[in-house]
């Protein structure tokens, strides 16, 4: 009994050393931020696709972005979207506002098979784009993240504020944007425990929550804008050595918007990741 117990440690702490060592990949939601960054000097090439309908209103995303590991727990980036957005006055499209993106991992803790480990980040968004799509403004998103990854089960957690600037208009007119509060869980399973070296399948499962501010036009309060949403989101990750797919999509639960606003209908994303 002894001779199995040691047996099982041993393979146990292999595939740990694989899993969180050997491998270049980092797990994180799909529709959340997770916490792992890259390995120092290492590249990541990210490309993305984003669909959301809400009443008569489509929104649709591509985005590329590229990542660089400036230490082993430090990762910046920039991002590069092209969006078409359709709505009742027609459609509109063209290239987005571009993103800039830092993460930092400020605590890890690695025991046998398991690795916790929790990251702080900012991502601005720079008023960049054409007209058609951009918002004119440069936005500011700050927060924090927890994972535990384990060789079957994964969990996360999320907190993002977003600090929306004004927009000013040649009128005279002001826009004052309302401030956005997300919350994240989610959570993962993964059914068969493979070599690194062989394709790796997690499933994911994660509620969303989404809290805005109204608006307001010259500091008179939009009625039809800001509110609560909370999302379930199933979704699955697919990895082979340096690559990976994450595709999801939000299913709708909750909604209490403020005024006369359409509910969300649905969101999808698939990305695609390249670590280099």
């Amino acid at each position: 009994m002894l001779r199995a117990l040691k047996k099982t440690e041993i393979q146990v702490a292999i595939a740990s050393s694989l899993l969180f060592t050997g491998s270049a990949f980092a797990h994180d939601p799909v529709f959340s931020p997770g916490p792992h960054v890259l390995f120092k000097d290492g590249f990541e090439v990210h490309a993305e696709f984003f669909q959301a309908k809400q009443g008569d209103e489509k929104e649709t995303e591509q985005a590329i972005a590229i990542k660089y590991g400036l230490s082993g727990d430090w990762v910046a980036g920039i991002e590069i979207p092209y969006q078409t957005n359709k709505d009742e006055a027609g459609t509109q499209q063209g290239v987005g506002d571009i993103s800039l993106a830092t993460k930092y991992r400020f605590w890890r803790n690695d025991s046998l098979g398991v690795q916790e480990t929790a990251a702080m980040f900012v991502k601005v968004k720079i008023d960049s784009g054409d007209q058609t799509v951009s918002s004119g403004t440069k936005d500011t998103l700050l927060g924090l993240t927890y994972g535990y990854e384990s060789l079957k089960w994964y969990r996360w957690t999320s907190i993002r504020y977003r600090f929306n600037q004004n927009r000013s208009f040649n009128n005279g007119n002001e826009l004052q944007r309302g401030d956005r509060l997300f919350v994240d869980f989610a959570g993962g399973y993964r059914p068969q425990v493979n070599d690194y070296r062989a394709a790796d399948t997690v499933w994911l499962l994660e509620l969303n929550g989404e809290y805005s501010q109204r608006n307001s036009l010259n500091v008179v309060d939009i009625t039809d804008s800001g509110g609560r949403q909370w999302f379930v989101s199933p979704g699955i990750m697919w990895t082979k050595r340096n690559f990976a797919i994450k595709a999801g999509v939000q299913i709708p639960v909750y909604a209490n918007l403020n005024g006369d606003q359409p509910n969300a209908d649905y969101r999808a994303r698939l990305e695609l990741e390249w670590h280099l």
